[in-house]
């Protein structure tokens, strides 16, 4: 039926996500960047992301995606080239592209997106957006298109997206800037603090993901860094509670602004969410005592994706597939008509 494939992207400012149809799989790689002497792509992806922190002074290794919106579009463009390359195994054809955006962004910002696509060299035939919390709602096999309420909090890398979804649209929704990586710096922060270590923001993200198999109190973990006062490399047992206190300010945040959300939603839709519960999703989705502090302060059932990381892009899998989900994307001329 078609020359190409059609392909999902969902791109996100720690990961991203690509879904491709003609082969219904998924590539999930760091959104990461390597280059070298200011011109030469030196590496991309997972592979960049190995050399992170590592790097000499003559290789830039950086995110081309911050706070949800695209920051370096040159690099970005290389970067969906590489991998719609590499999915393709270097002989792209014409094909169709669906791109994830955030809601709470401006006008400009969503056109980006759109303009990556179209820019990026990679033969786009037809390019759609979809809302990236709709997206959401309907890879965590949600009926997003009935008239029930659902709130779904996505906690990225940069940011947190909360959305109160209904009818197949967005009621309310708030984008804030927490996510992984300010809990990666609470981290660092505390053990710089405390012990006078200097740790790497992969410690500090391996100690982030491991805290829910070291959740007795009594159990330390085992980092390696740099201290401060000898300039030596050394090894510390760090106590876990120490760590899940740094990242309970940056929690509460979350909670405060799901609150938020929630006073602003009309009865009705609230009725909903308080039977359904609340929907957890994102690659920080899983962090510390997160659920548990939600679960506590709002009072509602909270429900974690089982691939947090993944529920935008397997969700723009089954708009791409299920004629049914048509309706929740869109083109460039309706984004502008609708802005």
């Amino acid at each position: 039926m078609m020359a190409g494939s059609t392909y999902g992207i969902d791109l996100g400012s720690g990961n991203i996500k690509i879904y491709k149809k003609s082969e219904d799989k998924i590539l999930n790689e760091k959104n990461m960047i390597a280059i070298e002497n200011k011109t030469k792509l030196f590496a991309f992806g997972d592979n960049a992301f190995n050399m992170y922190e590592k790097a000499p002074a003559n290789i830039v290794i950086s995110y081309p995606v911050c706070n949800g919106v695209i920051a370096d579009i040159n690099n970005m463009q290389t970067l969906i080239k590489c991998f719609i390359q590499k999915m393709s195994n270097g002989s792209n054809k014409n094909s169709d592209f669906y791109i994830a955006v955030p809601t709470d962004v401006t006008e400009v910002e969503k056109r980006a997106f759109y303009d990556l696509v179209k820019d990026s060299n990679i033969k786009a035939r037809k390019i759609m957006v979809v809302e990236k919390a709709i997206a959401d709602g309907i890879g965590l096999d949600i009926d997003v298109m009935n008239s029930q309420g659902t709130l779904i909090v996505n906690i990225g890398f940069d940011t947190t997206e909360i959305s109160i979804l209904s009818l197949g649209g967005i009621v309310l929704s708030k984008l804030i800037k927490v996510g992984g990586q300010k809990l990666d710096d609470a981290v660092k922060n505390v053990i710089r603090r405390e012990y006078n270590l200097i740790i790497g923001s992969k410690t500090a993200e391996k100690l982030k993901i491991t805290l829910n198999e070291l959740n007795d109190d009594t159990t330390e973990a085992i980092v390696y860094g740099r201290d401060i006062v000898t300039g030596l490399p050394v090894e510390r047992a760090i106590p876990t509670p120490l760590v899940h206190d740094c990242l309970k300010e940056n929690f509460d945040l979350i909670i405060d602004n799901i609150k938020v959300i929630l006073e602003k939603t009309p009865p009705e839709l609230a009725a909903d969410i308080y039977r359904k519960g609340l929907y957890l999703t994102g690659g920080s989705a899983s962090a510390g005592h997160l659920k548990d502090m939600i679960q506590h302060d709002t009072g509602l059932k909270v429900n974690v994706s089982s691939s947090p990381s993944e529920s935008v892009v397997r969700g723009l899998a089954k708009i791409i597939e299920e004629e049914g989900y048509q309706s929740v994307a869109y083109s460039i001329q309706e984004m502008t008509s609708k802005g």
